[in-house]
């Protein structure tokens, strides 16, 4: 069994989607680099304000942006081989874990730098169970789908849930980062922010682009034409595992 030209080629729309998410996910890490950069004094690793800078910059880089795009590689590489998308997809997932940790350590060394408390408002709270989870779903995935071990069977079962955790931390991210928008500017330009500053302006647009970006994201993964189309090595496996679990012959009907 051969895949066919259509499956090759992806269905019409796709890649004009993916590079409409890609354009957004770097609109907000530039946004967000700019607006740390410009409008709050740059970047540093001193204990200072310019070391709280890191933490927006860090969690829109990671838990956003290559979260989304490590989301995205069973739709964009359809006709590599699964190990290798595997392989990708986890690689990702380990490039937005170590920069969303260099995030979180930033934030908290401002905090005993400057004797502010930690972990007392939402956004925090919201925050840190996304890391965890994502720490968590990370090393189960890695267990379950990547190193072997795991039986077909509970594979098959954990994948609905794998699906259904990568898509509601996803969420979960970018509500948490509109969240550190809106905690970030009450900070910083509550006495202005009603008067449309421009800081504040520019903040609101990222929140914007991060909507976009996630409900792109989110559209492309759920739209059934765009998944990965199946592979003949895969459904043989698949049938071999419907052959041992079931009994059924491979050639039956």
């Amino acid at each position: 069994m051969e895949v066919s030209p259509v499956a090759q080629q992806g269905p019409a729309g796709l890649p004009w989607y993916v590079a409409g998410s890609q354009a957004l996910g770097l609109a907000c890490v530039v946004i967000t680099g700019v607006w740390m950069g410009h409008y709050r004094g740059g970047y540093a690793w001193d204990g200072s304000s310019h070391e709280f800078n890191v933490h927006p910059l860090c969690m829109v880089l990671g838990l956003v942006f290559l979260y989304g795009d490590a989301i995205l590689v069973y739709r964009v590489f359809r006709n590599e081989s699964k190990r290798s998308i595997k392989i990708l997809h986890a690689m990702l997932h380990l490039f937005a874990l170590i920069v969303s940790i260099v995030g979180f350590v930033a934030v908290f060394d401002f905090h005993a730098s400057s004797k502010i408390p930690d972990m007392y408002s939402l956004h925090s709270w919201c925050g840190m169970v996304t890391l965890v989870l994502f720490c968590v779903q990370w090393l189960m995935g890695l267990g379950f789908f990547l190193f072997p071990g795991a039986s077909p069977w509970l594979r098959s079962w954990y994948l609905s849930l794998h699906v259904f955790f990568g898509l509601a931390l996803f969420v979960l991210a970018v509500g948490t980062s509109l969240l550190g928008i809106t905690e970030k500017l009450l900070f910083s330009i509550k006495s202005t922010y009603s008067t449309f500053a421009p800081e504040g302006v520019l903040a609101n647009t990222l929140g914007l682009l991060l909507v976009g970006f996630g409900v792109l994201v989110g559209y492309i993964v759920t739209r059934e034409d765009f998944r990965r189309p199946p592979h003949p090595e895969e459904e043989a496996l698949s049938m071999h595992f419907k052959t041992l679990t079931e009994g059924e012959s491979p050639i039956s009907p």
